[in-house]
Order: structure tokens, then sequence, then C-alpha cells
């Protein structure tokens, strides 16, 4: 199994950057697909973005393209997502997440072996 730990989130105005972090423990990481999700009040866990276990394939929800990056480096066992250009409907809890799969383009939650505890991002307009 691996243990998931985010950081990296805040409160920050309309249209500005955040990076989240995620560090990663035991063995399966650099053997996983990594991806994040989100949970906004009310609603329902949502896919955000997925990347390979080489760090091939990002993939992201429409609601993001072109605005966030995932990466990973696999010597550090971390996964990032950097987050431009932010909108006040982007505040949600961030999940990061390790896929059974090493490659994986949208993730659901079934697919998903271990889960981070989440960190807060806040946008105000």
């Amino acid at each position: 199994q691996v243990q998931l730990t985010e950081s990296g989130g805040g409160l920050v105005q309309a249209g500005g950057s955040l990076r989240l972090a995620c560090a990663a423990s035991g063995r399966t990481f650099s053997s996983s697909a990594m991806g994040w999700f989100r949970q906004a009040p009310g609603k329902e866990r949502e896919f955000v973005a997925s990347i390979s276990w080489s760090g091939g394939s990002p993939y992201y929800a429409d609601s993001v393209k072109g605005r966030f990056t995932i990466s990973r480096d696999n010597a550090r066992n971390t996964v990032y997502l950097q987050m431009n250009s932010l909108k006040p409907e982007d505040t949600a809890v961030y999940y990061c997440a390790a896929d059974r799969a090493p490659y994986r383009g949208p993730m659901t939650s079934s697919d998903i072996i271990s889960w981070g505890q989440g960190t807060q991002v806040t946008v105000s307009s």
C-alpha cells in the first residue's frame, strides 16, 4: 500500500495560483498512476487530473484543462498539481489518489487504492 500526504492548500484570490504537493510512502508509488480529485461542500467528489506511473499521459477534467498541470517526481515520491488562473468554483478539498493501475485516463473512485487526507483550497472573488 501507499500512504499519501497532501500539502500546499490555502486561501488565494481569483486569478491567483497555488501548487499542491502529495508526498507518498510505500513501494507501490512508482508503479501507480496518480491523480487528484476534489470535493466542494454539498457536492460529489470529482476527478481533476491524472498522470501515468512514468510521468507521461497527463489527463485533465474539462473544467481545469489549460489552467492546471499535474506532474510527478518518482525520485522524490511526490506528485504535484500546479493550479493557475484559479476561480471561486475551484474552491474545494483536494485529494491525492493512487490508482491500482500504472496507466489511467479519467479516474473514478473505484480505481483508487489509497487516498490522502485532503487539503483545503479556497478561492475568493
